[in-house]
């Protein structure tokens, strides 16, 4: 193994882990042998450690070494995790600088340089999928249970629980321990199936024993996965010597970059990737119940469908992080909801310690200019083709040496260059395989580089310990110049530029350049004017864009597939009414129907009136947090929400009077006046594309005492 691979995977190449637990003063390993084969365990020993900014001496400690050059200089090793505990409540009393980390997993994993999964591609895990069927979207609702759990995995395993609800919760107790998968894998777990499962576990005086030592599975704090600039909480949950997939978080992961999903659920994914089987079973929830009564079988089927599109759907999302995590020294669910800034910054820690040298302090936070956006033209625009730099932040660094100024062993730019490397050869691998398990190894291997390549600029200007905030800011200052260059160079061509977009820019070619190749060649003739080491490439080309403002767009290509970025067209904030309104919208302003496009507002703001969308089309889901009964600014939400914990999901809906409620006391009262102005300012967002019409379209809706005047007059109308 040389140097930089030792740098980039650990020091120790041992095969086949697919978990790691820790104990007192022992880690036990879990070896998966080939072909989902049957699973070994091996125990060494493990020794939980801190490093200190300066010397102290801690009760327990077994080892101390001084670590070359300047930062976290101090090591520590303990004889037992209670020593280790006890030394970092001390450390914490006395508030003295040290870098730990609270899971003894990712300490072990540093500590050895070992990692998972080396050795193995994706399928070689074992992975089980489960869903649940239930009465009621609350587990506290009254009458509540579990009628129906399916579970499956991948090595053709399909079973159906469907007795009495104890019954059931015990033989998926026994299912785990005897099909022993390595991966849990649930669409929405952490929200919907775990609470439930937990919740209906404990009338029963059951306990969910998952573990592969027996041990219940063990609810953690509050924490946050990473998706994309964003960050959503949940509450971890872990069960001992497997992982937890949840699906809903990595196809939201995975999404980020592409844009092309507007609903997350597994159905709407399924049908997006063309993993629905044919004779797919759809039911309404509402009718599922009743349906259970009636057609059993049927139910059975819509429930199979689930786990099967689950399974399907974590083979497309989660390869990514599954082959970060043979580099990231973590453990599989934890590199499935971390940032990528967080990944590097324990792999150059991992670096470091390995060769016996100081961890950097992070900088303190400095303000930096960020990558350059800008729209230029807004509407429903046609014949669009992206051009956009390769890496651009990336290539930046390598081309002009620009590094962290505390990497004193200088592995910052020769990783980012080996991981360079390595992703060109597996996307070219991936390309040379064109499909099947090979070419799926390689794509997955070349997207886990991919994420990291194009993290490092990000690590630069982050808080993390090798971080350098003037760096960043070079970097950027360059970055922003380049793409300034490119639209000058292809306007000074006769293109027209609609929208910069950090590292890329949206065009409308020249007259004469059109068709695939022609636009190909116009983006090399471009590129050609770039300084060396910035690749420009030809990005895609669209025959619709729908142009609303900087980082808000929909991307329609010549095939018809949708691309959809920034928040003004999707986000899990808005009603179900809303995101159904801008759906069809965007397709009706894509085809030019702007009398549809007014007359689909216009049945809105008639349905709001008449109370006739349904509580499902206008509640919003809220969050119990520990803000929300403290908060003045969420008082409202705090007396919708009583008797609720943190953590606990709540349906809202505003009503007449102003008040917020729970969707489960609907009584046909929601606020009309509200509802209306929130589809007019729906409709807003998509005001830069309509243009001077939007007034006429849209008219704006009545409120106060105009409304109820209007309402007056209406009902006079009536009587003759």
């Amino acid at each position: 193994m040389d140097l930089m691979e030792q740098a980039l995977f650990g020091s120790d190449s041992t095969p086949r882990i697919v978990a790691v637990e820790t104990g007192e003063d022992t880690a036990t390993l879990f070896l998966r042998q080939p072909d989902n084969g049957p699973l070994e365990r091996e125990q060494i020993p493990f020794h939980p450690w801190v490093v200190l900014k300066e010397a102290r001496t801690l009760p327990g400690a077994a080892e101390y070494q001084t670590l070359e050059g300047a930062g976290y200089t101090q090591l520590v090793r303990f004889t037992s995790k209670s020593a280790y505990l006890e030394a970092r409540r001390i450390l914490r009393e006395e508030r003295r600088d040290h870098l730990s980390y609270a899971s003894l997993v990712k300490q072990f994993l540093i500590a050895t340089g070992r990692t998972l999964f080396k050795g193995m591609a994706f399928p070689d895990i074992v992975r089980m999928q489960i869903d649940i069927e239930t009465t009621d979207l609350s587990p506290t609702a009254e009458n509540a249970r579990i009628f129906m759990i399916v579970a499956s995995d991948n090595r053709k395993n399909e079973t159906v629980l469907k007795v009495y609800e104890r019954e059931m919760l015990k033989q998926l107790n026994d299912l785990l321990t005897q099909w022993d998968p390595d991966v849990n894998e649930v669409q929405n777990f952490y929200e919907f199936d775990l609470p439930w499962l937990r919740a209906r576990a404990k009338p029963h005086g059951l306990a969910l024993l998952w573990g592969r030592d027996g041990s219940e599975v063990a609810v953690g704090m509050e924490r946050n996965c990473a998706i994309g600039a964003n960050t959503r909480p949940f509450i971890g949950h872990y069960i001992w010597g497997r992982h937890i997939l949840d699906t809903l978080f990595q196809t939201q992961r995975f999404d980020v970059s592409r844009g092309e999903i507007s609903s997350y659920g597994l159905k709407e994914c399924a049908q997006h990737y063309h993993i629905a089987e044919p004779e797919r079973v759809y039911l309404d929830r509402a009718d599922i119940l009743r349906l259970w009564q009636e057609d059993p079988e049927r139910v059975r089927a819509y429930a199979l469908g689930d786990v099967r599109e689950t399974r399907r759907l974590a083979e497309i999302v989660a390869p990514t992080e599954f082959y970060q995590t043979q580099m990231v020294p973590d453990a599989y669910q934890n590199v499935a909801v971390t940032g990528s800034g967080e990944k590097i910054n324990s792999v150059f820690v991992r670096a470091y310690l390995e060769r016996g040298h100081a961890v950097a302090r992070q900088q303190p936070s400095q303000p930096y200019g960020g990558g350059y956006t800008e729209m230029r033209l807004s509407g429903v625009l046609r014949g669009i083709v992206k051009a956009d730099v390769e890496s651009l932040y990336p290539s930046i660094m390598l081309s002009r040496n620009i590094t962290s100024a505390s990497d004193q062993l200088n592995l910052f730019l020769p990783m980012l260059s080996e991981l360079t490397k390595r992703r060109l050869k597996a996307k070219e691998r991936a390309r040379r395989a064109k499909e099947g398990r090979q070419a799926a190894y390689w794509d997955g291997l070349q997207s886990s580089y991919k994420l990291l390549i194009n993290s490092f600029y990000g690590y630069l200007g982050a808080p993390f310990y090798f971080n350098d905030f003037a760096a960043a800011a070079k970097v950027t200052e360059i970055g922003q110049g380049i793409v300034k260059d490119i639209a000058a160079e292809l306007e000074r061509r006769g293109a027209t530029v609609v929208e910069i977009d950090t590292d890329g820019v949206y065009f409308q070619p020249p007259p004469g350049v059109s068709g695939p190749e022609a636009e190909e060649e116009f983006v090399a003739k471009v590129g050609k004017e770039l300084p060396e080491g910035i690749r420009l490439a030809f990005d895609g080309r669209y025959a619709v864009m729908l142009s609303l403002k900087a980082k808000n767009y929909v991307l329609v290509t010549y095939e018809g597939k949708k691309t959809f970025k920034g928040s003004s067209l999707r986000s899990r904030a808005d009603e179900r009414f809303g995101r159904r309104f801008l759906s069809e919208a965007v397709d009706l302003l894509l085809a030019d129907k702007k009398a549809e496009l007014s007359a689909l507002y216009q049945r809105l703001l008639t349905q709001i009136d008449n109370r006739e969308l349904g509580i499902a089309e206008i509640a919003r889901r809220e969050r119990v947090t520990d803000k929300t009964f403290s908060s003045e600014a969420k008082r409202r939400n705090a007396a919708a929400m009583q008797g609720l914990s943190v953590g606990d999901y709540a349906i809202l809906y505003q009503r007449e009077d102003k008040s917020l409620a729970l969707a489960d006391d609907y009584a046909d009262d929601e606020d009309i006046e509200y509802y209306q102005t929130k589809l007019y300012k729906f409709a807003q967002r998509l005001q830069a594309a309509i243009g001077d019409d939007f007034d006429t379209l849209f008219p704006k809706p009545l409120t106060g005492a105009k409304r109820k005047k209007a309402k007056a007059e209406e009902h006079q109308m009536s009587l003759f």
